[in-house]
């Protein structure tokens, strides 16, 4: 099996991508910013997504890439797939599992999925849905003992990082997944209430949701955020799942050959983020 580039190396989803790998014995190459922050136990390469130009050292002799696109735009998208086109053979992207991308493809993950369906590469797109890490969002709130946000009874599968790795690992080094889109979850649905007390119980700490009115928390995400487009299609997400709640799937089961982590599990393994 060739060498594997992990892009996103750093980030929640990366750093277990490229740990997974290292210990099955593979080789692997981590593409980061910072080398010398970066603390990673396998071959790093300096390079930054937004610079397509900084890939081509860290493509040699590369046959597989994870790809995780930075940012809310397919800005400088083409040129980055085009690199890796003339390298690698093929490319795991993580894209996101959205209700644009079925009703309106005009999202960033659509048109990075559009680029590399016609680059010429072999790839795999894994759309998983809500990520149980944004949940550290909260954190602060929590322990305070209160969470204010908006749609309490918004039901989601959330996802825990480890299982979405584990997946781009599994596809990365076993056949049979060239043209497939695979679409995420956890096990079971939580309304982002249900979500807090989950966290809580983990910390050992009771936890009060109290219901934020959606133009409030549009100025709060605005301002946290800076892009008003990526906030309106959040609200408008969170507010659909009110009535027709996020869809479990089984497929980490059917990869895997074993249920998908729990949010409480989840919430035992980042315990100390909310402390």
């Amino acid at each position: 099996m060739g060498k594997i580039l992990v892009t996103g190396a750093t980030g929640n989803v990366g750093r277990h991508v490229v740990s997974q790998l290292a210990d099955a014995g593979l080789e692997v190459r981590a593409l980061v910013r910072d080398p010398g922050r970066a603390r990673l136990p396998v071959e790093m390469v300096p390079g930054d997504l937004n610079a397509a130009e900084t890939l081509e050292p860290a493509l040699e002799d590369v046959e597989s890439v994870f790809l995780l696109w930075p940012g809310f735009t397919a800005d400088g998208a083409g040129e980055v797939v085009a690199t890796i086109a003339k390298h690698a053979r093929r490319v795991v992207y993580l894209s996101a599992n959205v209700p644009e991308l079925a009703e309106a493809p005009t999202t960033h993950y659509h048109e990075i999925e559009q680029m590399i369906r016609h680059s010429g590469l072999g790839w795999t797109f894994l759309r998983p849905g809500g990520f149980a890490a944004n949940t550290l969002g909260w954190a602060g709130q929590i322990r305070q003992g209160v969470v204010r946000w908006p749609y309490g009874q918004a039901s989601r599968s959330l996802i825990h990082e480890k299982d979405i790795a584990a997946v781009a690992v599994h596809v990365l080094t076993s056949a049979g997944h060239n043209g497939a889109t695979y679409v995420l979850t956890g096990p079971e649905q939580l309304t982002q209430a249900e979500q807090v007390r989950v966290i809580g119980e983990a910390v050992g700490r009771e936890v009060r949701w109290d219901d934020q009115p959606p133009d409030e928390a549009r100025d709060q995400l605005m301002a946290a955020w800076g892009d008003p487009t990526f906030v309106e299609n959040a609200l408008r997400t969170w507010e659909g799942f009110v009535t027709s709640p996020e869809q479990v799937t089984d497929t980490v089961r059917r990869l895997l050959g074993r249920p998908a982590l729990t949010l409480h599990q989840w919430a035992r393994d980042h315990a100390a983020d909310f402390s």
